[in-house]
């Protein structure tokens, strides 16, 4: 192999990095649903020939991180020796390395000189792949329900895409299959841009440099992340979280984290987590792993580390078979986001117990997926989109407000894309919420409310979301956030109130009002500069001077 110098390094590697982040930025361009167009869900990166995340680019943590384990259960069955030229490969089963049925994962084999050297990869939020409702189907008892499952498969794509068996049994399964196939398509212009990339590094370089760079990029990743635990406290520390119920009874789902810091690697073990329930709360094994990954490296390691397959080395991560974090098949999985964002709180609330000042408090921490749909003489049109909430505040900053969670990082879809693409409802208000966040030396991040009015007889909305009962908790004194609402204003005058998991049906002229909460705060509200207080009041995020009621209490 060819000795690979320290500026071939850095040029390759660098390089590697840019084609992981052009690859993102083809795959949200070429789409065509606003899930992926404009709210940005979808992810693509790079990978080695054994299966492994060398770069990717700065979209979706919760759909890369695990990404590996999602390739290795495509190689187990199809060989990276078997492969040919316009082969690929792809998975969305969530009990073979993939993690719900709308996020559908595409490798494409790059061939230097006949020989497999990596792969491009991309993944995207599918917005209706069949299943028992469009869009989302929240009455799923099993996965089946849920869309069609693409168990780890190799096609090729002259032959079975373009126009082939495998597009045609695709289309014939979804609502909306122009939407569809144009997301798929975008995947593969994706993947062709990370493949095209890697081959000119290689005809540069020469392929055994191009490799031992992805082979060092890992290793890198490992050896900062190593000393970066190393310089954390030692011990073992508890969290915990719950969802606030499975949409069936009350019952809060416990999440429990034990986290176990040694000299240079981190044991995070999630025994003591309720079991599997019988509706789509389940979170897949590579989603838990990805949710505790992505709060470990958040914590405790420098931004400037590429995420990579490297990082998760260190980390091991134990987690019980049949447990709301690992469910046995046919398990329903659509919402795994919820129970995945309670890994990532309670792994984080047993972190702040060893170091205080760089973690987070409780944010709104929920993926809302919000989906209206109609049945048209055209056919369906389905709206999906992810609401997120407001930022847990931390000691230094302000939570921020009005974004996607940490773990899904989707961007809001504009109204003015809305308009133009769907005629069957229309926004009427969009905007922060006062008063919505927990109050603290720091602050937590707004929370907003979205209304939209029905337009159309005959429209169906499906809602997950959670925190409507179990609020955002604040860390050293911090004020809990607001907890979340969805309310349907019928036309006749009365007001619905719906649960947090929900499904109804709609008609013309009512209104859908959703809201989603802030984050928690960080210390005491009493630690709050007077200037912080002043500029809430205002922007008018603030509604109450916090210091009033603090002077009254002392007289």
């Amino acid at each position: 192999m060819s000795q690979l110098g320290p500026i071939d390094y850095a040029v390759i590697s660098q390089a590697l990095i840019a084609s992981a982040r052009e690859m993102g930025v083809k795959l949200i361009r070429s789409a065509y649903s606003t899930i992926l167009r404009e709210a940005r869900d979808g992810s693509a990166g790079l990978m080695d020939r054994f299966g492994n995340t060398v770069a990717q680019a700065e979209l979706i943590p919760m759909q890369l991180g695990p990404i590996g384990e999602t390739l290795r259960a495509c190689l187990r069955r199809h060989p990276v020796e078997t492969l040919k030229e316009g082969d690929f490969l792809i998975n969305n089963d969530p009990f073979e390395g993939g993690q719900h049925i709308p996020d559908v994962f595409i490798f494409t084999p790059i061939f230097v000189s006949g020989r497999v050297v990596g792969f491009g990869a991309s993944v995207a939020h599918h917005l209706d792949l069949g299943g028992g409702a469009p869009g989302l189907n929240i009455h799923a008892s099993d996965v089946y329900q849920e869309g069609l499952r693409f168990p780890p498969s190799k096609y090729d794509f002259q032959r079975d895409w373009n126009g082939g068996s495998f597009e045609r049994l695709v289309t014939a399964n979804v609502r909306v299959p122009d939407l569809t196939i144009g997301d798929f398509n975008a995947q593969f212009a994706a993947n062709a841009i990370g493949v095209m990339r890697v081959k000119q590094l290689c005809e540069r370089y020469g392929t055994d440099k191009v490799e031992a760079a992805m082979k060092e990029m890992q290793d890198y990743s490992e050896r900062r992340v190593r000393a970066a635990i190393a310089q954390a406290p030692k011990g073992t520390f508890y969290g915990e979280d719950a969802v606030d119920d499975d949409g069936l009874t009350d019952e809060p789902l416990v999440v429990k984290a034990k986290v176990t810091i040694s000299e240079d690697s981190v044991e995070i073990d999630f025994e003591g987590t309720c079991a599997q329930v019988k509706r789509n709360l389940n979170c897949p094994y590579s989603s838990t792993l990805s949710a505790a990954l992505s709060c470990v490296k958040s914590v405790l390691t420098s931004p400037d580390i590429p995420y990579n397959e490297g990082m998760a080395r260190p980390i091991t991560i134990k987690v019980p078979y049949g447990s709301l974090l690992n469910p046995r098949p046919p398990a329903p999985v659509r919402a795994r986001m919820i129970p995945a964002y309670r890994v990532f709180n309670a792994v984080m609330k047993a972190m702040a117990q060893a170091l205080p000042d760089k973690v987070i408090a409780t944010g709104f921490d929920c993926t809302t997926a919000f989906c209206l749909s109609h049945l048209g003489e055209k056919g369906y049109s389905v709206y999906l989109e992810i609401f997120g909430g407001g930022y847990g505040a931390s000691r230094g900053a302000d939570g921020c407000d009005a974004v996607d969670s940490p773990l899904s990082n989707c961007s809001n879809a504009p109204v003015e894309s809305l308009d133009i693409d769907y005629d069957f409802f229309r926004i009427v208000g969009y905007e922060l919420a006062p008063d919505s966040f927990g109050l603290g030396a720091r602050r937590g991040g707004a929370g907003f409310t979205r209304r939209c009015e029905i337009l159309r007889d005959d429209v169906q909305l499906a809602i997950y979301s959670d925190r409507f009962r179990l609020a955002p908790e604040g860390l050293l004194g911090g004020e809990p956030g607001q907890r979340g609402y969805c309310h349907v204003h019928r036309a006749n005058g009365t007001v619905e109130e719906l649960r947090s998991k929900a499904a109804v049906d709609l008609a013309k002229g009512d209104i859908v009002e959703m809201f989603v909460g802030g984050g928690a705060g960080f210390g005491r509200v009493e630690e709050r500069p007077d200037s912080m207080i002043e500029r809430d009041l205002a922007d008018g995020l603030l509604t109450h001077d916090p210091r009033v009621a603090r002077k009254l209490a002392a007289e």
